[in-house]
C-alpha cells in the first residue's frame, strides 16, 4: 500500500470527504503509475479517482466494529514517533 495513504476507519470524526477523495487519488496515482496523467488519459484518470472515492465512502459508511474510536492528533503523534525513530 502506499504510503500516503492512512487508514480512514474509525475515527472521530469520521472521514471527510476530502480524505476520502486524497486517498482515492493516491491509489489511482500508485496504480496508474502516473501522478499527472496525459490528456488522452486524464478523464479516465479522473472517472477512476470519483470512483474510488464513492466506492470507499461505501465501504467506511457500512464498516462495523466494537473498538473505541482514535483520535486523529493522537494517531499523528503516533506516526511522528514512528518516523523520528525510524529516521534518527
Amino acid at each position: 500500500m502506499c504510503r500516503n495513504i492512512r487508514p480512514l476507519h474509525n475515527f472521530e470524526p469520521p472521514a471527510t470527504d476530502d480524505e476520502v477523495s486524497a486517498a482515492a487519488l493516491q491509489f489511482v496515482r500508485k496504480v496508474s503509475g502516473t501522478t499527472k496523467p496525459s490528456a488522452a488519459n486524464q478523464e479516465a484518470f479522473d472517472h477512476a479517482v470519483a470512483e474510488i472515492a464513492h466506492i470507499t465512502r461505501h465501504l467506511l459508511d457500512d464498516l462495523v466494529t466494537n473498538a473505541p474510536k482514535k483520535n486523529r492528533e493522537v494517531e499523528a503523534a503516533k506516526r511522528r514517533a514512528r518516523a523520528e525513530a525510524r529516521y534518527a
